[in-house]
């Protein structure tokens, strides 16, 4: 079968073949243009999906995660790669910043080691940061880890000597009552967790 319009078919006879005779009608068709709705879900198991959305509207959603695939991790791939473009950041300093404000590390135990080693391997994998030589001339900050309640913990850097060369910020922030009330009218709520937020630029 060949030549035949699919998308414009819809209540049209054709003929398979060279019996003009036997014709078929096409009354109903649909495109597939991805795996079936059970392969997709498959594909992103460790998420959940709401029971109240309907095929087409679940199809939709699996349409938009592929799309922005790479900022999606999966249980084949936990850490997507989430990096963004390049940024220039510019901070406004009271004074100069010394060329070179290299603290000695500060002294950790045998566990925070390793949840910081774990956290740069992480940080590598995802193409966050890079190694340099030791013989490199940067500006680098002191890493520490903060361990929250429920044992999980995050790295961070001790910013504290910046801040004393930078201004504040002289703007209020944006406050949480009013960035709900934004959502009054919305149909749809959609709560992503981002993994490692922070470099998501």
């Amino acid at each position: 079968m060949y030549g035949i319009d699919i998308c414009n078919s819809k209540n049209r006879h054709i003929t398979i073949g060279t019996n003009k005779e036997k014709k078929f009608l096409l009354n109903k068709y649909q495109i597939y243009t991805h795996d079936s709705l059970e392969e997709s879900l498959n594909e992103f198991r460790a998420g959940q999906f709401s029971t109240t959305l309907t095929n087409k509207q679940k199809l939709n959603l699996l349409k938009n995660l592929r799309k922005n695939r790479p900022a999606f991790g999966i249980v084949e791939e936990p850490l997507c790669k989430i990096r963004g473009p390049d940024l220039e950041l510019y901070l406004d300093m009271e004074r100069t910043y010394p060329p070179m404000l290299r603290g000695p590390p500060y002294p950790t135990g045998l566990e925070t080691r390793k949840e910081i080693e774990k956290h740069i391997n992480e940080l590598l994998e995802m193409d966050i940061i890079r190694k340099i030589g030791h013989n490199v001339i940067v500006k680098i900050t002191t890493p520490v880890v903060i361990t929250w309640h429920d044992g999980k913990s995050r790295l961070c850097g001790d910013l504290r000597a910046l801040n004393n060369y930078t201004k504040s910020d002289r703007y209020t922030i944006p406050r949480i009552p009013h960035a709900l009330d934004k959502l009054e009218k919305a149909k749809y709520i959609t709560q992503m967790d981002c993994m490692k937020g922070f470099y998501q630029n």
